[in-house]
């Protein structure tokens, strides 16, 4: 069969789309795995939890003593009440009647200046005692009662400074939950994957881990105070390297967050994360654009091919990257225990295409400062 120039130049530009998911999948999400040790070491250094809430009583209440009761022999969690106008201070006041780990610090509402959650986050990191520091939000809670354990293990490394861990969403009925489940997984299989080859980018707020000396050493969130958002992953961004990172996906170690149950209020969420990625280093902008848009392109040219009557060669080469990205996800959904969105993957891939595009507009368009 002969094909005219239109042709020839589709079929090009859809191999090397392909050739490009092929590498990110082959080379980088491949390389997903648990390089923690599956059995937890003795570890028995003091860990300060630092928890930020803001009109969050009704999750205080039913996941704070989850934490609480971890088996971990010395530990603080740390509330900072952000300007609560719910009763999250009762909450707090009863709870630390029973758990004299437990306490807490308030941040009183002053209109003069914008609070944030960095604001609160500082706050809590020169409240706690100690070095080690595990961060979660309130509407989190650990999937067992070996988190603290697992995760600080990861410390007895040599030169680490960051834990990067997985935080899922709790799994329900409907499209939207598929589709932050989704969304969730995929953020996670990049950035884990990308930290185990070294290019460390991100972190997320809900389950992640640092030094407490590491903090103050690089200023906190001075470089990017002015924005909203930024405190997990443009912290992380900053100062993470090749040596000082462990990546830990053992099922001890993940959260489980309570997810949006409306598409607005998960859009809102979006599009303030994005609004921080701008920050990125130009190298980590770089690899997460070319394999959002090499995945963008590749769907659009299959379909533009298959308008045209190319049917072979595009058969063919989607055949390939469908079946070695669907090995992958299975192995990659497997290790997060998110195995029944295998099933999903291909129609919630085109769609968070869709939505990340639409995302990244709103969020050039809207108000993005509250960070709640």
């Amino acid at each position: 069969m002969s094909y005219n120039i239109i042709d020839i130049i589709l079929i090009s530009l859809f191999v090397l789309f392909g050739t490009i998911q092929l590498f990110y999948y082959l080379y980088f999400y491949l390389g997903l795995n648990n390089k923690a040790k599956s059995e937890i070491k003795q570890f028995s250094e003091p860990v300060s939890i630092i928890i930020c809430a803001k009109n969050e009583s009704n999750n205080l209440q039913k996941f704070l003593p989850k934490i609480l009761s971890q088996d971990y022999v010395n530990f603080e969690v740390i509330v900072v009440d952000d300007a609560s106008e719910d009763n999250t201070q009762e909450i707090l006041r009863i709870l630390e009647q029973n758990h004299k780990n437990l306490r807490h610090t308030s941040i009183p509402l002053n209109n003069k200046f914008r609070q944030s959650k960095k604001l609160a986050q500082t706050v809590g990191i020169k409240s706690a005692k100690n070095n080690i520091l595990l961060f979660t939000d309130a509407d989190c809670f650990p999937e067992s009662n070996q988190w603290i354990k697992q995760t600080v293990s990861n410390f007895t490394k040599e030169n680490t400074e960051i834990v990067l861990l997985y935080g899922k969403y709790k799994k329900t009925k409907g499209l939207l939950n598929k589709l932050i489940r989704f969304d969730t997984f995929f953020i996670a299989q990049q950035y884990l994957s990308f930290a185990n080859k070294g290019i460390t980018y991100m972190g997320v707020g809900r389950n992640l881990a640092y030094k407490k000396e590491l903090f103050f050493k690089n200023k906190g969130f001075a470089s990017h105070l002015e924005l909203s958002s930024g405190d997990d992953d443009l912290f992380v961004n900053e100062v993470a390297n090749k040596k000082n990172v462990s990546v830990d996906i053992s099922a001890n170690s993940f959260t489980i967050s309570l997810p949006k149950t409306s598409f607005s209020e998960w859009i809102y969420q979006k599009a303030r994360h994005i609004t921080s990625s701008a920050k990125y280093k130009i190298q980590h902008k770089t690899l997460i654009a070319t394999e959002y848009f090499s995945r963008f392109f590749f769907y659009l040219l299959f379909g533009l091919l298959l308008l045209n009557k190319v049917y072979i060669i595009s058969l063919i080469l989607f055949a390939i990257v469908f079946l070695v990205k669907s090995l992958v996800f299975k192995k990659n959904l497997s290790l997060l225990k998110e195995k029944d969105l295998l099933l999903y993957w291909a129609l919630l891939d085109i769609f968070m295409i869709l939505i990340t595009a639409f995302m990244f507009l709103k969020s050039k368009l809207t108000d993005v400062s509250r960070w709640k």
